[in-house]
């Protein structure tokens, strides 16, 4: 089979990607062995290319989310079965998605409703499933009125502000003027465009001073420690990614903070945790095919297209989920 693959350690680029012809694997107890159809792209792709993972061992086969069609099953697995058209966001640590054949922990599957596309069904994956677990899963949602969404015009952005008004929250959103229109298409309240606009300024005069009862924060560093400007007494601050700041005054506004890390269950081998991934993809694919939610694709890319599409993801020329079809 063939799959892109980081040949080796110093390899951290994606112009140093290959498509190298490999061995199918076969599942182990617990796995299934996934024909792939479809792979949704996230910023973490490139990413990790970039900055490696320790355990990663080479040559190392990329990619997160996937899906496709069970083509083997391991021993002990019972939750799905050969031919089962399923959808997942998969371990780093391991081999992933971006090949014909992929193995993955069968724990974390779902399957696709019969009316969902396969670049649909890609879409939700990483991006949609954090917003849905910084609202459902992290949110303190008693007695919270308002949220500030940062880039609101991104992946996880876009499908935030959608749930977040489904459940009844004011929406202050930051973007670019190039986004604007998707921020305003996912409906949110306030828009503050962060380049022309003191965010803080224009959050305070929103919420009449009082700041916003949650920010969920995709940017991360110096945007953490400027949300405690920004949030209420009581407020709390999920974040998406790395680099939280050490110096954090908390105790001014008694503020929370919660870490939000959706592939990293795997790494506890917490089987209602890893089981909970699937739960999810699939109350997201329920929302799309009732049209109550909408995951835009901007661009399905093919199988030899990989590194353009990644770097259109680095670059930030994409204006919604960028797929790779890797089979029909």
């Amino acid at each position: 089979m063939k799959a892109w693959q980081v040949n080796q350690k110093a390899d951290q680029s994606i112009d140093a990607l290959s498509l190298n012809e490999v061995q199918v694997p076969e599942p182990q107890a617990g796995q299934v062995l996934v024909r792939v159809l479809e792979v949704g792209l996230n910023p973490v792709d490139y990413k990790i290319i970039e900055g490696g993972v320790d355990v990663w061992t080479f040559p190392h086969t990329i990619g997160i989310d996937g899906v496709g069609f069970i083509e083997k099953v391991g021993d002990g697995v019972t939750n799905v079965a050969v031919g089962d058209r399923v959808f997942y966001h998969g371990d780093l640590r391991k081999d992933g998605t971006l090949a014909e054949y992929a193995l993955t922990d069968a724990r974390g599957l779902a399957n696709v409703p019969d009316d969902l596309s396969n670049e649909n069904a890609a879409a939700i994956l990483c991006s949609a499933m954090t917003a849905y677990q910084a609202l459902y899963r992290k949110a303190n949602l008693t007695n919270k009125q308002t949220i500030l969404v940062h880039a609101g015009g991104g992946n996880v952005g876009f499908v935030a502000i959608q749930l977040a008004k489904q459940l009844g929250l004011t929406v202050i959103s930051t973007t670019s003027k190039r986004k604007q229109s998707l921020v305003e298409e996912a409906g949110a309240d306030f828009i503050i465009n962060y380049r022309d606009e003191d965010v803080t300024e224009r959050v305070m005069e929103v919420t009449d001073g009082k700041g916003v009862d949650l920010s969920l924060n995709t940017v991360g560093g110096a945007e953490i420690k400027a949300d405690l400007d920004r949030v209420a007494y009581n407020g709390q601050i999920l974040v998406v990614g790395d680099e939280i700041p050490a110096d954090l005054d908390l105790d001014q506004r008694a503020t929370t903070i919660a870490r939000l890390a959706l592939g990293g269950v795997y790494r506890s081998d917490n089987t209602n945790e890893i089981k909970d991934l699937g739960r999810m993809a699939t109350e997201l694919a329920g929302m799309v095919v009732n049209h109550q939610l909408e995951v835009p694709v901007d661009q399905s890319f093919g199988f030899n297209e990989v590194p353009v599409a990644l770097q259109a993801i680095k670059d930030g020329s994409a204006l919604g989920k960028l797929t790779i079809k890797v089979s029909e």
